[in-house]
């Protein structure tokens, strides 16, 4: 594993943003409260992190490590993450230019343009928003910072791993990218079984593992604006064929069975991408074993679902 992207250089990282993102906590559940059989599972929050999502860790990983132009940054997102970017630009005074697709959630569009930063809509998908960003990358020499394929962005996310998650055994961790799930990987590097879960409409984990190497998979379902890149990023690939388990692919109806199982059990506010993960345990996909201690992270909240008229 590249020096990188050593559990120690996580280390290192998780110090520097520690005082600029939440300590997410955990929550244990019993599988009865969603109709289930008895079964105890901790969820962990992220869904409760600053931008709504675990994307803040990568963002300032970036923000405090590099040189910030005067042109400012650029990230290409389906939403989460430029929220995330938005958000941590707007608290360090650093102006950013985000470009998402036309399938980003009207939530997260208006959460970018709270932030204040400059929103365009880049193309119907994230492969069209991010040959956007890049064009604007090269024309005003802004900083380009990558959803899941650049160092500071798997740094990042793989703080979450260092935070309190105590005696588990398996983490089970939504894919799009892979940011996050390669991120934790090169923190726990084996410690735990780290299981991916990836929607059937987007399962590019799925298709690398298949090829050995990322290649192309298709970009569609309910969780498109978050878990649906062409494919998985080439840093994260070998951290997840040493240290994470074959995908797991849920359906659109089995997500949406998760964020109505997470509000109506837990009073838990997930979007699509961020309930993915709990689709798995919920539908039975995923059957935990004797002694086997659970933990499902939660890792987006950013949806209209839930309206207060």
């Amino acid at each position: 594993m590249p020096i990188a992207l050593s559990a120690e250089r996580i280390a290192e990282i998780e110090g520097l943003i520690r005082p600029h993102i939440r300590r997410t906590p955990v929550m244990c559940v019993d599988m009865q409260d969603f109709g289930g059989a008895a079964l105890k599972v901790d969820l962990k929050l992220e869904c409760l992190q600053h931008s709504g999502s675990f994307k803040a860790r990568g963002a300032f990983s970036h923000l405090l490590t590099r040189q910030v132009p005067e042109a400012g940054i650029v990230a290409a997102s389906g939403g989460n993450h430029g929220a995330a970017v938005a958000y941590a630009a707007s608290r360090l005074g650093v102006p950013a230019t985000i470009f998402v697709p036309s399938v980003t959630s009207p939530a997260k569009a208006e959460k970018i343009r709270a932030y204040g930063a400059n929103l365009v809509i880049g193309g119907e998908r994230y492969a069209d928003a991010l040959a956007a960003s890049e064009t604007h990358e090269r024309a005003s020499g802004a900083l380009a910072i990558h959803a899941y394929d650049q160092v500071e962005t798997l740094l990042g996310q793989g703080t979450l791993g260092k935070e309190d998650m105590p005696d588990i055994t398996t983490l089970l961790v939504a894919v799009g990218g892979g940011g996050l799930v390669g991120g934790i990987a090169a923190w726990f590097r084996g410690r735990v079984k780290i299981v991916a879960v990836e929607s059937d409409g987007a399962p590019t984990l799925c298709e690398a593992f298949r090829a050995g190497k990322p290649m192309d998979a298709p970009a569609g379902g309910i969780a498109a604006d978050s878990l649906a890149p062409k494919r998985v990023g080439e840093l994260m690939f070998p951290l997840a064929q040493q240290f994470v388990q074959p995908p797991i692919l849920v359906t659109d109806d089995e997500i949406r069975a998760a964020q109505k199982a997470l509000w109506e059990g837990a009073r838990v506010v997930a979007e699509p991408g961020g309930a993915a993960a709990f689709a798995a345990v919920l539908s039975g996909k995923y059957v935990p074993v004797r002694n086997e201690r659970v933990c499902v992270l939660v890792c987006g909240a950013n949806t209209a679902a839930v309206k207060f008229d």
